[in-house]
């Protein structure tokens, strides 16, 4: 079989053996301990800063890794296979806030929060989605008003990752009535509260809130790109959120072929190892072909990005990649637990947690459904989402 190094360069196996390290010596071993905990330890986020994972493809100037997005979709890759929670501390606070400092933020809002994010001394959380508002990005109705040289920002945001860690919420508001425009909130503003929501089928160690705008006031500092363009900017970073997501849906997928391998070899029923039953290599050839199909459908959209395409030239090609890799882990994971019987289904085993986390990326940074949807816009030149 061909390795999954095939076609990267030293720098990128270098990288991918350096996440694989870490994740087999410090992340793998406590998953089941965070998922039953619902708590993550919070010093991984500053090993994350210092391996350099929360500074990829951002300027060595500010103190980020010159890298591309190829070496990012391998890290995320391998923090998948160790946790999705971790993954997704991430894929959140770089791959969708810190990137887009980076690209949309002014000098000074560069120089303020870049050093902070890329070294784990601060997180980011995108405050988009709301109790009211998923899919529908564009109906946003958290409030931005403007008052002098301020904004006064009201309303709620819902299932907002880090949200409870963050010490900055890219806030997406409404600022005219077919207009949004983002916002750079430090999370200690006045007015500004977080509620962490707990009792989640999966991605149970990562911080999930609710987070309440009542009269917090910013700057028009805090403004982080043009007034009304806030949509723009928040369809780009899902762009490349959800390459990430996909590449982390590959390394959990991997990670379940790999224990159900193990087991199946380990397990014996009728005199013999379960690995020798026709129906038990099934699942697993189903499941490997699955992984193989969205890892290369992921390294492709990384590799067009990295050919200097904008994130709305392959925002496509990103949608493909989520929707084959996403639903991917989900059936690659239920396959991975049917292999181990009952034990699949106690956490002492690692394959219901596979399969709990599994879930929910169908939902976030676009549902399966929505992905159809922008597949056959592109396909026909027809929105069936007005």
């Amino acid at each position: 079989m061909i390795s999954p190094d095939f076609g990267l360069t030293e720098t990128q196996r270098d990288i991918r053996a350096m996440a694989a390290r870490f994740v087999d010596d410090e992340i793998a071993p406590r998953a089941a301990e965070w998922d039953r905990a619902e708590q993550v330890d919070r010093g991984i986020v500053k090993r994350l800063g210092e391996l350099g994972f929360l500074g990829l493809m951002i300027p060595e100037a500010y103190g980020g890794v010159d890298a591309d997005m190829l070496s990012y979709v391998l890290v995320t890759e391998e923090l998948g296979r160790g946790d999705s929670a971790v993954r997704g501390i991430v894929s959140v606070s770089l791959g969708l806030v810190t990137k887009t400092i980076a690209t949309h933020g002014t000098d000074e809002q560069r120089a303020y929060w870049l050093p902070r994010l890329v070294s784990g001394d601060a997180l980011g959380c995108f405050a988009l989605t709301e109790p009211g508002t998923g899919s529908d990005a564009a109906s946003v109705s958290t409030r931005a008003t403007r008052d002098g040289g301020d904004w006064v920002l009201d309303g709620g945001k819902m299932f907002i990752t880090n949200g409870t860690w963050a010490q900055v919420a890219l806030t997406f508001a409404r600022t005219s009535e077919r207009g949004l425009t983002a916002f750079l909130v430090p999370t200690g503003s006045p007015g500004l509260s977080a509620r962490e929501i707990h009792g989640k089928l999966g991605l149970r160690g990562q911080a999930t809130a609710e987070l309440t705008f009542d009269g917090v006031r910013v700057p028009d500092s805090a403004r982080l790109g043009e007034v009304d363009r806030g949509l723009g900017i928040a369809l780009g970073a899902l762009s490349r959120g959800r390459v990430s997501v996909a590449a982390g849906a590959v390394g959990l997928a991997q990670a379940a072929v790999d224990a159900a391998v193990r087991y199946s070899t380990e397990r014996t029923q009728f005199g013999r190892p379960i690995a020798s039953f026709q129906l038990v290599q099934e699942l697993l050839a189903d499941s490997a072909v699955d992984v193989r199909a969205a890892r290369l459908l992921t390294h492709h959209v990384a590799r067009i990005a990295d050919s200097g395409v904008s994130p709305k030239d392959y925002a496509t090609d990103a949608s493909i990649a989520k929707y084959h890799a996403s639903e991917a882990a989900v059936r690659v994971s239920n396959n991975c637990l049917q292999v181990f019987g009952g034990y699949g289904f106690i956490d002492e085993f690692p394959v219901g947690k596979y399969l709990r986390d599994a879930r929910v990326l169908t939902l976030y940074e676009g549902t399966s459904q929505v992905q159809k949807l922008l597949i056959g816009r592109d396909l026909t030149g027809v929105n069936a989402m007005l």
